[in-house]
């Protein structure tokens, strides 16, 4: 009879660990509370995509509200979602602002340089479309581990004060846009418009032509290291 309490934890920790299995298998991972719901953007200092010797920092995304989409030409889901992203700012002028991170980056798939990543983004943007203000190049994907990012496409929709205030995963298509994510985007324009004169019919291109240039240097030694050099391959 003493041996039954024993016999019967095992049980109990295997049932525990099947039920736990079951909800993580059929949990919908689109679902999941997101860490930085609410939050400030987690402090950075990244190159632009295309022009290195640009920086941006979370200031850079304050002032107007913005979509951050975390993508890569390696991510299948992106290039689906690509037309219609580009729909939204020809259209609506949607304000989207790219957080690129490359697979061949990471030591364990080769090196690649920077001239031929640029490349294949403008391939990509040239087949597909470009949605994008401008990309944000998160060198060693520390920013997106930041913001909880588990793969590409995601979507943080951010507030003219710099608060994410929703986290999407997923593409965003016609449906998740007129359902989710367009509805919380328009509403925090219009609250935009009522505190700063924000208007979402002003030509994002326009916008951004008219802010200040950014003008700091990326530092070269940090691209070197990840076998991220401009010329040759």
């Amino acid at each position: 009879m003493k041996k039954a309490p024993l016999v019967a934890i095992p049980l109990v920790l295997f049932s525990l660990l099947v039920i736990f299995l079951f909800k993580g298998l059929f949990s919908d991972p689109r679902e999941l509370d997101s860490q930085v719901q609410d939050k400030t953007l987690p402090a950075f200092s990244l190159p632009d995509l295309m022009q290195p010797e640009v920086t941006y920092t979370p200031e850079d995304l304050k002032g107007k509200v913005t979509i951050l989409n975390v993508w890569g030409v390696w991510c299948v889901t992106c290039a689906v979602e690509m037309p219609y992203l580009t729909q939204l700012k020809n259209e609506q002028n949607v304000h989207i602002v790219g957080l690129y991170f490359d697979q061949d980056l990471d030591p364990d798939f080769g090196t690649k340089t920077l001239s031929r990543v640029q490349q294949e983004v403008t391939d990509m943007l040239s087949r597909y479309g470009n949605p994008y203000a401008y990309n944000i190049f998160d060198v060693y994907r520390d920013t997106s581990l930041d913001l909880g990012v588990t793969g590409a496409p995601e979507h943080f929709v951010i507030d003219a004060e710099g608060i994410i205030r929703m986290h999407h995963i997923g593409d965003i298509n016609e449906r998740v846009w007129n359902s989710k994510v367009g509805p919380l985007y328009n509403k925090l324009v219009a609250e935009a418009s009522g505190k700063t004169g924000y208007d979402k019919k002003v030509d994002v291109d326009a916008v951004m032509a008219s802010e200040p240039t950014l003008s700091n240097t990326l530092n070269e030694k940090n691209i070197q290291s990840t076998a991220i050099a401009q010329g040759g391959e």
